[in-house]
């Protein structure tokens, strides 16, 4: 990703953090230069975030409000494939997950293990 900004001048990679649904200003975090994003990404929407693959590369969460907490190995199998589809590709996203109190520590598990078998 090479946009000329200020980072890419002094061969650094910034990474950013942002909570909530902040759809409208990722445009503007690629435009002064920010590599990685770590945000929110399920309460955008990725098929809403698929633009913007190979611009920028969001920190791969998975749902930390909904799905960790309380969905099935399945839902959270089928999240982390989700995600992968949607940003992979390009170098749209780094497979990780957020996760705090309240957790099912087996969905920490599975989101780790889904990834290992899908990339």
């Amino acid at each position: 990703m090479t946009r000329g900004g200020k980072y890419d001048r002094i061969k650094k990679i910034s990474l950013s953090d942002s909570d909530g649904y902040i759809l409208d200003i990722i445009p503007d975090l690629i435009e002064i230069g920010i590599d990685a994003l770590n945000s929110q990404i399920f309460c955008m929407g990725l098929e809403k975030l698929e633009q913007f693959r190979g611009q920028i590369t969001f920190w791969g969460e998975i749902d930390r409000q909904n799905i960790l907490p309380f969905g099935s190995s399945e839902d959270v199998e089928n999240a982390v494939k989700n995600v992968k589809d949607h940003l992979w590709k390009d170098g749209g996203c780094i497979a990780q997950c957020d996760f705090g109190v309240g957790v099912n520590p087996q969905n920490v598990f599975k989101v780790f293990e889904t990834w290992g078998k899908i990339v």
